[in-house]
């Protein structure tokens, strides 16, 4: 069966993929789409889909798929994945509500507390509408970058 997606590495790329796979650099999803693509490369002994998958445990899709982005989206897209355009969520706080919420933590404690807990400082942070709703957690990850 003709290939739709034929992969053919130039020598920089064969280079690159090479030394990831031979220093093992990178995660290992990085690893396994360089060993894909070096067996699919048409320019070498280039190895069937499913030769490839059998060889490096994992599904024919996933070769289709590594083959597809190398010939749609290029090399680098091939090797690391695609980059998200947006977070998943969006963050809670902005520059100045960080600064709000450091700075309410460095004040002192609303009288009959010796110290700001997270959970006090979540009830201040909403009642001072610095934002609608925050997790205890997003408040914790703000304080520990400014250690």
């Amino acid at each position: 069966m003709e290939k739709k997606h034929v992969v053919r590495l130039t020598k920089r790329q064969r280079e690159v993929a090479q030394k990831v796979v031979d220093q093992l650099d990178g995660s290992s999803r990085m690893v396994k789409r360089a060993q894909i693509l070096l067996k699919a490369d048409e320019r070498s002994d280039a190895w069937t889909d499913q030769q490839i998958a059998d060889a490096f445990g994992c599904t024919t899709k996933t070769v289709e798929n590594v083959r597809q982005r190398h010939c749609t989206s290029g090399f680098e897209v091939a090797m690391n994945g695609k980059q998200r355009q947006n977070p998943p969520r969006e963050r809670k706080f902005d520059g100045e509500a960080e600064a709000a919420v450091i700075a309410l933590r460095l004040g002192d404690p609303p009288s009959g507390y010796a110290s700001w807990t997270l959970a006090l400082l979540q009830e201040q942070v909403i009642a001072l509408s610095i934002v609608d709703s925050v997790s205890k957690e997003t408040i914790r990850t703000t304080l520990k970058k400014m250690e």
